[in-house]
């Protein structure tokens, strides 16, 4: 009987020493935290025996509540925050946030004073604070023409809210400045800070750090294109003040140049306060010769002819010649039997040594036996460190009629007629892709707009009193548009989007004035400039799926929206044209086949009147 109530007596010391020890590794409730820390965990409930209970009772949603002065009720309310949280640690990032939103619109005391958890609630002392506000913002030591380019307002900065985000911009865009007028080492402070209540008054303060100068450019790589030329063109000149812009320019400059190679992004080395640039390039293959044979049906085919006819492109462009960057063009098309196209055009970069980019064009277009065009132009191009490139270009557009000998016994004035052309025109081109010839992301953008005046000359063929009711001198506007857009979908597919447009204004338009749309280069699935228009719009969704770095296959579909503004005929179309091709590379060149469809007004989608493009582009 004793041996078993002592053997009870040692279990029951047992049972109370573990118990003790179990309890030992609970930790005891910690009073509530400062803002900067966590909260408590939540208290655990206890554990019940089924496993689909404690899996509901786990989902239980948490309750956020804000204990606040009477005066901050207001101030919180403009808030948005959530009041039920799916857990613990989303209501405690709730109310950081709500903190950190109080703290940048300029209540910098704002803090969480107390929190605390009781069941599935977290409860929050929060205290809001006075709103701080800037006093004066005072100009230290920096140049007034500096603060002001940098965005420095006194109005800004005197009873206005102390805003971080605001103070930060400004520091960052002094910072700019600086460094783009030669002190790519400055920093930017606030001086003589003095607080009273809560209105912030201090001076902006720049600590400019060493004068920095441009040394040199190296090239790095495989390029016969010269130094000098590349000096003037990025306008990173020797013994000038160091631009960061500038240098942040250079990779974007150098893609836009069609035989470089920009192989890493360009680096700078600083030495006894100068600067060396260092460009990693290699030469691409940029000459280009090529050759588009098209394949198109004949809709009315006359006497001898084929019910199929045959197109023709070709190209020749020559560029980066001798190193320096200039470039002349040569392109010849057939666009039907009778009608053909001459283009030519010479580019000379860094003309007499500045940054301007001296160029000339010429385009000659016979249709059939009815007209003549000729279309010299002369521009002048700046290229800028971020604005991309402003062409001002003055041009002439003389066109001609041909000899017709039903002229002589015409009652009416025929669709096209002797005229000419001389504007001027301002032109803004962007150009962000990552690759000239096979972009995979970027933006193309160009802008064009021109005004001149516009002269009728009399044909000695046709009579002269049908040029009566004719304004034979008036003004003539031309605007145009271009947006190119690239992004990646997919691991190697790439979607382009493209929206171009042209416009031509005037009193009275005839048939050899108005724009000509149709074939490979402006609306696949119809005939070489199939159509006229005085206004057009044609949008494309292009995607391309690469096989290789220059290897792809791509479905397209391009959207038409055209009128034909003539006194007589003011008819509308929406042209659509679908199709599909592929492009890769042989060791002849590139070789590429298209193959498309249009329905227009005249015209139904018809393999029959199906059209095919195929050609090689060489480049050397």
């Amino acid at each position: 009987m004793y041996a078993r109530a002592f053997f009870l007596l040692m279990m029951l010391l047992v049972l109370i020493a573990w118990s003790a020890s179990a309890w030992a590794q609970i930790p005891p409730p910690l009073p509530n935290q400062p803002s900067l820390q966590s909260p408590p965990v939540p208290p655990a409930a206890p554990r019940p025996d089924s496993t689909a209970r404690a899996v509901k009772r786990l989902s239980r949603p948490k309750v956020l509540q804000l204990e606040l002065e009477d005066a901050d009720q207001a101030v919180v309310q403009r808030y948005r925050y959530r009041t039920l949280l799916p857990d613990s640690l989303a209501a405690l990032r709730e109310v950081r946030d709500l903190v950190l939103s109080l703290q940048t619109d300029a209540y910098l005391t704002a803090s969480a004073d107390a929190m605390s958890w009781s069941r599935d609630s977290l409860h929050v002392r929060l205290y809001v604070g006075e709103q701080f506000r800037w006093a004066h913002l005072r100009n230290g030591n920096l140049g007034d023409a500096l603060l002001i380019r940098a965005g420095y307002r006194e109005k800004f900065y005197a009873n206005k809210p102390f805003l971080p985000a605001d103070w930060t911009r400004l520091q960052q865009r002094i910072i700019a400045e600086a460094e783009n007028q030669g002190f790519p080492f400055a920093s930017v402070r606030m001086d003589s800070v003095q607080l009273r209540g809560a209105a912030i008054e201090g001076r902006v303060v720049l600590d400019r750090g060493p004068a920095i100068v441009f040394d040199s450019l190296q090239i790095v790589g495989n390029t016969k294109t010269r130094k000098q030329f590349l000096t003037k063109y990025l306008q990173i000149l020797p013994n000038q003040p160091y631009s960061q812009q500038r240098v942040e320019a250079a990779a974007r400059l150098l893609r836009q140049l069609p035989y470089l190679q920009l192989k890493a992004e360009p680096e700078v080395r600083f030495s006894k306060g100068r600067a060396r640039v260092y460009l990693l390039l290699d030469d691409r293959s940029a000459n280009q010769f090529d050759a588009i044979v098209g394949v198109l049906p004949n809709p009315n085919p006359g006497i001898g002819q084929k019910r199929v006819q045959l197109t023709g492109d070709v190209t020749l462009n020559l560029r980066n010649l001798r190193g320096g960057g200039k470039q002349i063009g040569l392109q010849w098309r057939k666009v039907d039997v009778a009608s053909q196209q001459l283009d030519a055009q010479y580019v000379h970069p860094s003309f007499f040594g500045t940054p301007l980019e001296v160029a000339g064009t010429f385009n000659l277009y016979k249709q059939s036996s009815a007209f003549v065009t000729l279309r010299p132009r002369l521009q002048v191009t700046y290229p800028t460190a971020r604005a991309g490139r402003i062409t001002f270009f003055t041009e002439r557009r003389s066109s001609r009629l041909l000899t017709d000998p039903t002229f002589k016994t015409r009652t009416t004035l025929p669709d096209t007629i002797d005229s000419e052309f001389n504007s001027y025109g301002l032109e803004y081109s962007w150009n962000a892709l990552d690759d000239m010839y096979f972009p995979r992301r970027g933006l193309l953008a160009s802008l064009q707009a021109s005004v001149g005046n516009k002269r009728i000359f009399k044909n000695a063929d046709l009579n002269a009193a049908l040029y009566n009711s004719v304004p034979l001198r008036s003004t003539q506007e031309a605007l145009g548009v271009r947006v190119e857009y690239y992004y990646n979908v997919g691991r190697n597919g790439v979607l382009l989007t493209r929206l171009r447009g042209e416009a031509l204004i005037n009193k009275r338009l005839f048939l050899n004035d108005l724009f000509r749309l149709g074939g490979l280069a402006t609306l696949r699935g119809f005939n070489e400039f199939a159509f006229y228009a005085s206004q057009y719009a044609v949008s494309t969704v292009e995607f391309r799926q690469f096989t290789g770095a220059d290897a792809y296959v791509f479905l397209f579909a391009d959207q038409g929206i055209l009128q034909r503004g003539l006194v007589n005929d003011k008819a509308w179309d929406a042209p659509t044209g679908l199709g599909a091709g592929l492009s890769f590379r042989t060791p002849a060149g590139m070789f590429q086949f298209v193959y498309s469809i249009g329905r227009s007004n005249n015209q139904k989608f018809s393999f029959n009147s199906s059209k095919i493009h195929f050609g090689i582009t060489s480049r050397f």
